[in-house]
């Protein structure tokens, strides 16, 4: 399963980066506004230091908006996949990009047959909201694994991009159903090399090699 860092803060990205394991980002509206930027030029900083997909939103609604929006937004570098949500309007210019070979990322995703009907369109990635299904109380990763069965039974190329996961286990379970991706906040990847067996383990060992290092 790739990993995708879900932010806008070039800081949160380099840090992510430089552990070796981050296979690209993904952002929204609310990342690029949180951080005060401007939109192109963040998303052209984050194309430039992660070599790998970078997620970047249109905010049209209607399929010409859409098309037009994110025809610009795949021109600015070639590692971006144009996000589009998971509405009619939406799944129309996801037919049209995928003819023009760009690559799309469907949106706020809540069910497997939506999830369904953007793979018939051609959807590069599909992302089930897990977090917010939580919140609402049902069970966010059962849509992940409905969808994986569906693409599975049905030959579907488009990847399962896991997102809205909130903390490590949202990860793990991922993995276990079979997402491609998890897309999760800089706090989380650095959660998940943490256990307090291993603190513990490597004080051990360090408090142990005192006592021995002079006799070595």
């Amino acid at each position: 399963m790739k990993i995708f860092i879900d932010t806008a803060n070039l800081d949160e990205i380099r840090r992510a980066a430089e552990m070796g394991v981050l296979d690209g980002v993904t952002t929204n509206p609310s990342l690029v506004a949180k951080e005060k930027c401007n939109f192109k030029e963040r998303v052209i900083e984050i194309c430039n230091i992660v070599d790998g997909p970078v997620s970047a939103e249109v905010v049209a609604v209607d399929t010409a908006g859409i098309l037009s929006e994110g025809r610009e937004i795949a021109g600015w570098h070639k590692n971006i996949v144009v996000k589009v949500p998971l509405i009619d309007d939406g799944i129309k210019a996801i037919v049209q990009f995928t003819k023009e070979g760009i690559r799309t990322n469907c949106t706020l995703c809540f069910s497997a047959v939506q999830a369904y009907i953007a793979a018939k369109a051609g959807a590069t990635y599909i992302s089930p909201f897990a977090g917010r299904l939580d919140d609402i109380g049902h069970d966010g990763l059962e849509i992940i694994g409905q969808i994986r069965q569906i693409y599975d039974n049905y030959g579907y190329e488009t990847e399962i991009l896991a997102a809205s996961l909130r903390h490590p286990k949202h990860v793990l379970e991922a993995l276990m159903i079979g997402a491609d991706v998890a897309t999760i906040p800089g706090s989380i990847i650095s959660m998940l090399t943490k256990h307090p067996l291993t603190d513990k383990g490597l004080a051990s060992f360090l408090a142990d090699w005192e006592k021995v290092k002079d006799l070595v």
